[in-house]
């Protein structure tokens, strides 16, 4: 199995294992009445089902780009290429403008 399929699917196990706690937080501390309408309505396992579900998508996305992001190269300084030299650069004519004044209005 390529490495990058294993990567995505150990976090996205471990995405939907974090929205599994959640989701038992939330109905344990009865955050918003949700322990009422788990344990005690007929479709509360289905409540139960779309809130792991729903959760579990979110924090599987988070959970797999915070691991492709971590895979970022370490910050050495890049190498090769030729360095500038001061033949290479061009002079440039800059005229500056006052404060208050439009360029190429002559003054009254």
């Amino acid at each position: 199995m390529p490495k990058l399929i294993r990567l995505y699917i150990t976090n996205v196990a471990i995405g939907f294992g974090l929205a599994v706690i959640f989701v038992a937080m939330l109905v344990a501390f009865d955050i918003a009445n949700l322990r009422h309408l788990v344990l005690e309505t007929e479709m509360g396992w289905l409540a139960a089902m779309m809130m792991v579900l729903f959760n579990g998508v979110v924090f599987a996305g988070a959970q797999f780009a915070i691991a492709v992001m971590r895979m970022a190269d370490d910050d050495t300084p890049p190498h090769g290429g030729r360095p500038a030299r001061l033949t290479d650069l061009v002079p440039v004519r800059v005229t500056a403008v006052q404060p208050g004044r439009r360029p190429g209005v002559p003054r009254r």
